[in-house]
């Protein structure tokens, strides 16, 4: 079958891209967006990638899988419905043509999901279950996004952000989990949703798809996930905490979370040393932890393979060190991911000096939900530069935050204040216009 799908270089979409190469299906796609790594695991797979829409590029596809990034107006959505052609959501046909049988281990909450899932699926794959996975980056382990294997295990990070133009359902009410984590849950995607009721609603009718024989695990304390379970819940529920009451339990022994106990009651387990830090990364290893616990990894197997978990692309990963300044990317870009991400790297790093760049790049920052609390999520950098190149004035600035609205205004600032084991993070889910590569050229 020849498929052509709308917005393949999303991490999402991507990762479908991936998977119907090797269900056999001839692939190709077009976005208006292509910049790596999405871009460049799409051409190692052999995909053909258009770059803008345009109806030409319709090819005479037996299926269209349309990206939620695209709607009404779009040439090439517009030619689909002028010709008739035979659509889908990414969402959908995932559903239909690689879920269906699978014991699916979903991981949704508003952060998180990405490393979860990561962990999740390295956990499965050390211990022999050769698991499937879609997850939206790269994990190091693998090197890939996606992949299909003969596992009855599929592991996928569970969006709540609409399926498609045509579908303003959640993407994870399509997967149907045996094992769903839901790792947290605050107010985003402003764009789509009006307030956090609206997302609650959306994580309801997931609880709803969970089977009375599967597990829910939940973090203990979460307000807005208990509302959420309060609405209804037939299924099982595991929690996790720390030092709290959680049937998944751990003590910090270190400050910056590269080590820590774990716990499964009452029980010691063993412990995980790993160079992950923040107290979040914790919490989503101990769900991890629970969920393959769910399919018969006993704890300790678990913690053997956290302590060789490497992470995913883009999360903290280091893009050069030298003469003692280290630039980091990440991709976190909500306050919440932002605070608790400088918080770990101040843990491990103690006094030596921390630049945060943060592009407020997703549509709730730019609708300015955030424009109150993002200066304050930056607390634990001693300089905090926000890229805005159309600057809104009604931002909240704290005292160790500056806004530049040029790429080169935030490389003449680095400059400034650059210096002998200096940690520079750029923050960011996009491609942040090439900075990474003018900041290393430049220091």
């Amino acid at each position: 079958m020849r498929i052509h799908i709308l917005g393949i270089c999303g991490t999402f979409m991507a990762g479908l891209a991936v998977l119907a190469k090797q269900l056999g299906h001839e692939v190709s796609g077009s976005d208006q967006n292509v910049y790596p790594p999405m871009s460049d695991q799409l051409i190692a797979q052999g995909i053909t990638l258009k770059e803008g829409y345009c109806a030409e590029n319709l090819d005479a596809p037996d299926l269209v899988i349309i990206g939620n990034a695209l709607s009404r107006g779009n040439a090439e959505v517009e030619a689909v419905l002028n010709r008739g052609l035979r659509y889908t959501s990414g969402a959908q046909w995932l559903a239909e043509n690689v879920l269906q049988d699978k014991w699916v281990l979903a991981v949704a909450g508003t952060h998180g999901k990405t490393t979860t899932s990561s962990m999740v699926a390295w956990i499965l794959e050390a211990n022999g279950f050769n698991p499937s996975f879609l997850i939206g980056g790269i994990p190091l382990n693998f090197g890939v996004s996606a992949r299909l294997t003969d596992s009855n295990f599929f592991v996928i990070e569970a969006d709540e952000y609409d399926a498609a133009f045509f579908d303003k359902r959640s993407k994870f009410v399509h997967y149907r989990p045996r094992t769903a984590v839901l790792n947290n849950l605050e107010y985003d995607h402003a764009d789509i949703f009006p307030d956090l009721a609206a997302i609650q609603k959306q994580f309801h009718y997931f609880v709803r798809t969970v089977p009375s024989e599967g597990l829910l695990i939940v973090p203990e304390g979460d307000l807005a996930l208990e509302e959420t379970l309060a609405l209804g819940c037939w299924t099982p529920v595991s929690y996790t905490s720390i030092l709290g009451e959680g049937s998944w339990n751990t003590d910090l022994l270190t400050s910056d979370g590269s080590h820590f106990g774990v716990y499964f009651g009452v029980h010691h387990q063993g412990e995980v040393h790993w160079h992950l830090t923040g107290e979040h990364n914790v919490r989503n290893a101990l769900a991890a932890m629970a969920a393959a616990n769910h399919v018969g990894i006993l704890p300790n197997n678990s913690i053997s393979a956290l302590s060789n978990f490497q992470n995913v692309k883009r999360r903290m990963e280091i893009l050069a060190s030298k003469n003692g300044v280290t630039i980091y990317d990440d991709f976190a870009h909500h306050p919440t991911a932002i605070a608790t991400t400088l918080d770990g790297l101040r843990q491990r790093v103690g006094r030596e000096k921390i630049i945060a760049i943060v592009e407020p790049r997703s549509n709730t920052m730019r609708l300015g939900v955030h424009q109150h609390t993002l200066a304050a999520s930056l607390r634990a950098a001693d300089v905090a530069i926000i890229y805005q190149p159309e600057s809104h004035s009604t931002m909240t600035l704290a005292s160790n935050t500056v806004v530049c609205q040029t790429l080169q205004e935030v490389v003449a600032r680095v400059k400034n204040e650059i210096q002998h084991g200096c940690h520079v993070v750029l923050m960011s889910n996009g491609s942040f216009g090439g900075l990474s590569s003018l900041l290393i050229a430049t220091l």
